[in-house]
């Protein structure tokens, strides 16, 4: 099977092509595809030099699978005429709410996935909402959710390298006592938190956080009611959601311990001790989604408290697009 990754210079076509790595699947070829900047550039995999070729002459006739790693704006300008010969994962925003192309997480709604074929498109989700869904997914089985609200504190990979280099570079600013410049947030982003991220919408939500609402009714239950407030942090890499999760019906919290940790994807760490439960910088490179500080709301009787952690580069985006192409493999 011959794969395409687009925006393989990027920080999630590196990690897709960690991923293809780990996981051994079969291939062919492999296609690293990016902008012209990058011709020419050569990037290992399994052992061999891989020349980057050029998205804008870039031949799709023979590529089965295509990753798009590059954004919103090249996904609307190539993904549909990738489309007309192979598969396209896309990882951007632009066709997860279009109602013709299912936007999947495989172990919440890989049933969905045998609709891509209206588009030859899938969805892959935000970065915040994959790990979210796969921790609530066999809640939901369990006692059906009736409402979250969640509050994410997202690290500054998920907008990209150069904001990653702009948190570094204010660090040492800080420390050498020198003025801090933000180029790429709103503001500071080295010791701070910012309430925002993407533009505002009419109503006072950032569009991140429309996406989150949107998201999690398509992929898990459009009747689930949601509201959140979307963080950036000072951390390069991995998410966290505080999350409070309303039952419609009485819950036991043992059970809930006990069904997430034997659930696909999680991992629960949950000792009421100093250290017992899993950081943003522990959760880096791990494959995992992990659940934390499980407890009962003690202001509603039908509802519960979880702290989530994974890595956004990876199941927030490379693990889990990788996870579908696994499904696909198997029958394209």
């Amino acid at each position: 099977m011959n794969i395409a990754i687009i925006g393989a210079t990027g920080n999630v076509g590196r990690k897709i092509l960690e991923v293809l790595e780990f996981k051994k699947l079969s291939i062919d070829n492999l296609y690293l595809v990016a902008s012209s900047k990058s011709i020419g550039q050569k990037i290992n995999f399994r052992g061999k030099e891989l020349e980057v070729f050029n998205l804008e002459t870039f031949d799709f006739s023979n590529v089965q699978i295509c990753f798009f790693s590059a954004g919103g704006k090249i996904s609307q300008e190539y993904a549909i005429k990738a489309a007309k010969y192979s598969v396209v994962i896309d990882n951007s925003s632009f066709f997860r709410m279009d109602p013709e192309v299912p936007l999947i997480v495989p172990e919440v709604n890989s049933q969905d996935l045998k609709n891509y074929k209206k588009k030859n498109i899938i969805a892959n989700g935000n970065c915040s909402v994959i790990p979210l869904v796969v921790a609530l997914k066999p809640l939901h089985d369990l006692y059906q959710i009736n409402r979250i609200v969640a509050s994410t504190y997202q690290s500054v990979s998920g907008a990209g390298k150069a904001p990653m280099d702009e948190l570094l570079s204010q660090t040492k600013d800080f420390y050498e006592k020198k003025e801090l410049k933000s180029k790429f947030f709103t503001k500071q982003i080295a010791f701070n938190a910012i309430p925002h991220i993407d533009s505002f919408l009419k109503g006072g939500y950032t569009k991140e956080e429309q996406k989150m609402h949107d998201e999690v009714k398509k992929i898990l239950d459009k009747k689930i009611k949601v509201t959140s407030t979307s963080v950036r942090i000072p951390v390069l890499v991995s998410h966290a959601i505080s999350v409070n999760v309303e039952f419609k019906r009485k819950h036991n919290l043992e059970e809930i311990k006990t069904v997430l940790n034997s659930s696909p994807g999680c991992k629960v760490v949950d000792e009421h001790n100093d250290g017992g439960y899993i950081t943003p910088v522990e959760a880096e490179n791990k494959y995992e989604t992990f659940i934390s500080r499980i407890r009962n709301d003690s202001s509603n009787i039908n509802s519960i408290n979880l702290w989530i952690v994974s890595d956004n580069l990876l199941k927030g985006a490379a693990l889990n697009a990788v996870e579908i192409a696994e499904i696909l493999m198997k029958d394209l």
